[in-house]
């Protein structure tokens, strides 16, 4: 069983993966619409039968989720422009 470190942990490198390939969001709205894009492939799995579901792709879903809910708040929210 994973922990909620190890979770974090991977939340992090995400984070960091996904700033060093992509620039950063130009807008509040660009930031949105990429949480949603994440958000629309967790749903994908989400509502495929129980017997369908891959956990780890949820997780993996859940994962580029919460690591563009920080580059959001990082880029559009913390950037003093």
């Amino acid at each position: 069983m994973k922990s909620e470190l190890t979770t974090i942990s991977a939340v992090t490198r995400e984070y960091f993966s996904a700033c060093s390939q992509h620039p950063k969001f130009n807008s509040a709205h660009e930031g949105w619409a990429i949480i949603k894009e994440e958000l629309d492939e967790l749903w994908e799995e989400v509502r495929k039968k129980k017997i369908s579901r891959s956990k780890e792709l949820m997780e993996k879903e859940a994962i580029q989720i919460a690591a563009m809910a920080i580059r959001f708040i990082v880029d559009v929210c913390l950037d003093p422009t």
